[in-house]
């Protein structure tokens, strides 16, 4: 997957690999700084992203919620439309070794390539560290971040917390409605929502 050119944040400092971040994310405050490795093994770091509003998104393809999303082609049209729009769309899969969705940066590009995920970077976040910071409890877990570094949205993907693909049709998708306002200088109207999905694999 190709890297764009680049959001982040003001006034933040990067945060290393290894070391803990700090407790879940509130809405309103500027959201804290990672670096993760990608499927090339590169890192990618959101302070390189300044200026640009970017989306979060948490993913376990062995999640049936996750599946719902990305057998029906929702998710990636999604991406599609938000990249389109100047969006920097970042997957992060947050599972441990040996846990359900866990994957090699081998097998995670022949999911891209199988799926057509049209996502921005995907990102491999075993530790945990970065999902627990940003308090990711499920997949999928969203969050989109404009492009002042400001943490405006956090939650579902949509209203229709179910595995079947037929609710896709009738849902409101949060994340596409938020990124729309966002792009028309409008405030995120629907800021937070319960995320549903399977429990995030951390490693304890």
């Amino acid at each position: 997957m190709r890297n764009l050119p680049t959001i982040a944040l003001a006034s933040i400092a990067a945060i290393s690999l290894a070391s803990p971040l700090a407790a879940a994310q509130r809405n309103g405050a500027i959201a804290q700084d990672f670096k993760l490795t990608d499927v090339n093994g590169k890192t990618v770091q959101l302070s390189q992203f300044r200026g640009k509003t970017v989306v979060l998104e948490w993913h376990n393809p062995g999640c049936p919620f996750v599946a719902k999303h990305y057998r029906s082609g929702n998710m990636q049209a999604a991406q599609k439309t938000a990249r389109q729009q100047g969006v920097v769309w970042l997957t992060i899969n947050s599972g441990a070794k040996g846990k359900q969705g866990h994957m090699t940066g081998t097998e995670a590009k022949t999911l891209i390539a199988t799926q057509n995920i049209q996502s921005t970077n995907y990102l491999f976040d075993t530790k945990g560290l970065v999902g627990k910071a940003y308090g990711a409890k499920t997949t999928p877990h969203m969050y989109i971040i404009n492009g002042t570094g400001e943490l405006v949205y956090q939650g579902a993907i949509d209203d229709k917390p179910t595995a079947n693909p037929a609710d896709i049709k009738s849902a409101r998708n949060h994340v596409l409605a938020a990124l729309k306002e966002i792009k028309s200088g409008d405030k995120v109207s629907v800021a937070q929502s319960r995320p549903y999905g399977c429990p995030v694999k951390y490693a304890s």
